[in-house]
């Protein structure tokens, strides 16, 4: 790991707490919301101020996120919004946390300038002993104010200068007039400045969740689903009618069909695909020969052209499959057949522009193992967990590989591979089914539900 974090590629991007101010507004905060506090006079943080240093220092990398659930957070600036987040234990989190800060930036930085901003992302679970919980979870509120209250001393104070102005006999209340002084010095003038967080609250129906394994819920699509890559037969009966595991790959093929899901990257991005294709190509190649003692630091085009040739017979179908696929789009040979029960088939894909596209790229890298750069992009849990697996070469190819490429221009790499970046956006209108009474009678992966 000490390679990844050498080159950014793991805690990189945390906002740096080292001097005394920032030190004493973090411990204030921690107190508040666990009843700990620590030594450190120097870490670092992420969006929602968990640092990795305090949690080797407690012995605890829980310590804002008990049980995985209800997220807690400290903010000391909104910069933090820049950061990554780290130990994550459902997709949405992220998210939620950067909306929250862009939606309240001028609040939130003249807070932050005094005090540190602590807050719970809210939502009625509070454990999830068991898989059944998570379809407890629908919305998620956020909670936040001052370590001191200023927030809700503003609103107290608000609701007194309302007092003050309706009421007959405001003017001539002392004690109402005294304690609306003392709250102003806390507050400043929230008549002219007022110190309001906004209330907010996100639908969680469509997420990923660390818990039993890695679980992909799809609820808010026409055709729902449970994806349990790892497996499903710990699951036990869940409120949902299809549930899938890795091995059924016609099922989770027919599920991103059904629901409008995918496109293939031939049809997203004709001008980018074979390039893409190709390094997919490297990738898979470089998982096949790099224990054979191959030297991969520095290598060209040409040189793994030689390593295919040379270790043709050792290549996996998914290579050869993404060679006859390179070979249509360049030179318009014959089509290549690459039916959903074939190892190369969610290669070959990539999310359509719908509200969960980075939802459905992360369960695209999941079961495209071999590609590392897509792993690395959209699931990086799964990349840090894997990457302790591979060979010396392949970890050094990778590193090379994403440093050389997607750290200089994260934005463009991500344009290239996937084509559009629209979290937010609303569903793409779904075509009708072309077989409806039958979808209909037996749903549309079939009668049998798959465990």
């Amino acid at each position: 790991m000490n390679r990844l974090i050498r080159h950014g590629l793991m805690f990189g991007n945390l906002f740096h707490v080292a001097s005394p101010a920032l030190v004493d507004r973090y411990n204030r905060a921690l107190e508040h919301l666990t009843g700990k506090t620590t030594d450190l006079t120097d870490f670092h943080i992420d969006i929602s101020g968990y640092s990795p240093e305090v949690g080797d220092e407690l012995q605890d990398h829980l310590y804002l996120n008990h049980a995985g659930v209800n997220r807690q957070f400290i903010l000391l600036s909104v910069e933090q919004r820049h950061c990554p987040l780290l130990n994550t234990k459902f997709s949405t989190s992220r998210g939620i946390l950067r909306q929250f800060i862009d939606a309240n930036e001028a609040q939130l930085f003249a807070l932050t300038a005094r005090d540190a901003v602590a807050g719970e992302l809210v939502n009625s679970v509070y454990d999830v002993s068991t898989p059944q919980r998570l379809f407890d979870i629908r919305r998620v509120q956020v909670e936040a104010d001052t370590v001191g209250g200023t927030v809700r001393d503003a609103e107290k104070l608000g609701e007194m200068v309302e007092r003050f102005k309706t009421e007959p006999d405001g003017w001539y209340d002392d004690v109402l007039i005294a304690q609306m002084i003392e709250l102003a010095g806390k507050t400043g003038d929230v008549v002219r400045n007022p110190v309001r967080l906004k209330q907010m609250g996100f639908d969680q129906r469509n997420f990923w969740t660390a818990h039993f394994g890695g679980l992909y819920l799809f609820q808010d699509v026409e055709h729902p689903a449970v994806i349990a890559p790892a497996g499903a037969g710990h699951l036990g009966d869940l409120p949902i009618k299809y549930v899938f595991d890795g091995s059924q790959r016609n099922q989770i093929a027919k599920f991103f069909e059904y629901n409008d899901l995918v496109e293939t990257i031939v049809e997203g991005r004709k001008d980018h695909a074979a390039a893409i294709l190709k390094q997919k190509m490297d990738f898979i190649l470089v998982d096949a020969v790099a224990d054979q003692g191959v030297e991969l630091t520095g290598v060209t085009r040409a040189d793994m052209r030689r390593l295919a040739r040379r270790y043709h017979d050792m290549l996996p179908e998914e290579f050869h499959a993404l060679g006859a696929l390179v070979r249509w789009a360049e030179n318009g040979g014959k089509w290549p057949r690459i039916s959903s029960d074939h190892p190369a088939y969610f290669y070959t894909l990539r999310a359509a522009d719908t509200k969960d596209a980075a939802l459905v790229n992360m369960l695209l890298a999941e079961l495209a193992p071999k590609d590392a750069r897509q792993m690395f992009i959209c699931h990086k849990e799964l990349f840090y967990r894997t990457y302790t697996g591979w060979p010396e070469q392949k970890k050094a190819f990778v590193v090379d590989f994403l440093v050389a490429e997607y750290q200089v221009d994260k934005a463009g790499a991500r344009a290239t591979l996937f084509g559009h970046d629209a979290p937010m956006a609303e569903p793409v209108p779904r075509k009708p089914d072309p077989v409806p009474d039958m979808i209909a009678r037996v749903g549309p992966w079939g009668a049998v539900r798959g465990r």
